[in-house]
């Protein structure tokens, strides 16, 4: 007997909201406490909070503000657990602090109509929401980024992820959180590393699609360096705003294709990650793949001399660091690897953002590998 397909078809509504304040759990700050009521206004909506060890140490009143706030607004928040881990990139690394979120949303009984609320950098972030996508299918996450590069960038998308088999991100999903949060209070007690790491990946996003907001990160750039607040917020508004827009209107939101334009500069940054054990920072790395991307375009004559100058130019006033992380040929044998990484993270083709002009962007299919060798060389005579 042969029986007939069964096909059907449905469409999805996605809906999140990126929201900006200061001092968030202040008391006389309703911010928190409105953005839960819209989903639960009449009963407690159970909240387990990890939070980034590193963001505890300089925020030492933290927990307590937490608890505080919770208490105030009772009617509306159940706080269950505190859990604090460590942050940055070991917090991916090992699956050990996976588990312990796992482990406390198991705890605490949050299910699919309870949130996980998760405060620290990009890298938490991504665990955390990893960890909230997994636990019953999905159960709510709201993002409290405290770094430049999650305030712009990181916390802003719709992927969440681990490090795995010595791969960047090769365990993931795509999965919307509830909210995110920026509170600008957070971005005062960065590190100088920090504070401008995120900025590459707003240079990232002007490269490729706005030129007017390249020439504004140009024209700020001494600013910025020099931890100027306002210049900062608008800086951090911008990019996410950019993102956000290519997420919900760029065709592809959650990458079934071969064009990453969001990943431009990132092949290379990934694997110098890996390569430095993660002693550089995801943005500090990303600078360099924009670096050595705008110097292979314009060695394959993709991008003229003076434009890729003027490219260097900013991100070393800003404050980054271009040398590419290699001393051998060896390793930089290693370094392309990357390449053929980052094509089967795309699914098995290649595509390789570039540029040929400010905010014109052009993606390729191969790589001349003698010219992104010449490339590295180039780079790295520069900055002896």
């Amino acid at each position: 007997m042969q029986l007939k397909p069964i096909a059907q078809s449905f469409a999805v509504e996605y809906r999140y909201t990126l929201y900006f304040t200061e001092q968030l759990f202040s008391k006389d700050n309703p911010l928190f406490h409105e953005v839960l009521a819209r989903y639960k206004k009449d009963t407690q909506n159970r909240l387990l909070f990890v939070i980034d060890e590193a963001v505890v140490a300089r925020h030492p009143d933290l927990i307590v503000s937490i608890r505080e706030y919770c208490s105030f607004f009772e009617k509306t928040l159940l706080l269950t657990e505190v859990l604090t881990l460590p942050g940055g990139e070991t917090s991916k690394n090992d699956t050990a602090h996976l588990n312990a979120v796992l482990t406390a949303i198991n705890d605490a009984h949050i299910d699919r109509h309870s949130f996980v609320v998760c405060i620290g950098g990009g890298a938490l972030v991504d665990m955390v929401g990893y960890a909230a996508t997994i636990a019953h299918r999905g159960v709510k996450c709201i993002r409290i980024p405290t770094t430049v590069l999650a305030q712009n960038d990181a916390a802003v998308g719709v992927k969440n992820g681990i490090n795995s088999f010595q791969k960047k991100n090769f365990l993931g999903t795509f999965a919307l959180p509830y909210a995110i949060i920026n509170d600008s209070h957070f971005l005062t007690t960065l590190e100088q590393r920090d504070w401008i790491a995120g900025v590459s990946e707003a240079v990232k996003v002007a490269l490729i699609k706005d030129r007017s907001f390249f020439e504004f990160i140009e024209e700020k750039a001494d600013a910025l360096r020099e931890r100027n607040m306002e210049t900062m917020q608008l800086l951090i508004h911008r990019c996410a705003e950019m993102h956000m827009q290519h997420i919900a209107q760029g065709g592809d939101p959650f990458e079934s294709g071969s064009s990453r334009p969001l990943d431009f500069g990132h092949w290379a940054a990934h694997k110098m990650e890996q390569m430095t054990q993660y002693r550089l920072r995801h943005g500090e790395a990303v600078a360099k793949g924009i670096a050595l991307d705008v110097t292979y375009a314009h060695l394959t004559g993709l991008l003229t001399e003076p434009l890729l100058q003027r490219i260097l130019g900013v991100l070393e006033r800003i404050g980054f660091d271009l040398t590419i992380p290699v001393s051998d040929a060896a390793e930089i044998q290693t370094l392309l690897k990357g390449i053929q990484e980052f094509r089967e993270h795309l699914g098995g083709t290649l595509c390789i953002t570039l540029i040929t002009g400010i905010g014109i962007k052009h993606d390729v299919d191969r790589i001349d590998m003698a010219q992104m060798e010449r490339a590295v060389t180039f780079l790295n005579s520069r900055y002896p």
